[in-house]
């Protein structure tokens, strides 16, 4: 039994930073590709981050890259996502989830991964 849960939403001024957790249990996490996504309200969950077994290959989207990075700790189970300079349209909740094995595009799709964690809620203010 997989299970993935997230830490580390909130509230947080625009310009301002974040970090999101992800602890994973159930498998060995090192084996795994990880992605970060994120839902807004009336919006279809998007694709953000996603890093390798590893950590050699990180993927990012065009709207966040160069303010948010992925990494994970292999030991800790843990996938993390450090949000700088956020916007308001940064808010939503985010997601991470866990896949075998993807590739180009396909670590870019929700349909790719496997399991899922429940979310946790960010908002950007004005």
């Amino acid at each position: 039994q997989v299970q993935l849960v997230e830490s580390g939403g909130g509230l947080v001024q625009a310009g301002g930073s974040l970090r999101l957790s992800c602890a994973a249990s159930g498998r060995t996490f090192s084996r795994y590709y990880m992605g970060w996504f994120r839902q807004a309200p009336g919006k279809e969950r998007e694709f953000v981050a996603a890093i390798s077994r590893h950590g050699g290959s990180t993927y990012a989207a065009d709207s966040v890259r160069g303010r948010f990075t992925i990494s994970r700790d292999n030991v800790r189970n843990t996938v993390y996502l450090q949000m700088n300079s956020a916007k308001p349209e940064d808010t939503a909740v985010y997601y991470c989830a866990l896949v075998y094995d993807c590739s180009g595009a396909g670590c870019f799709d929700v349909k790719t991964y496997e399991y899922w964690g429940q979310g946790t809620q960010v908002t950007v203010s004005s």
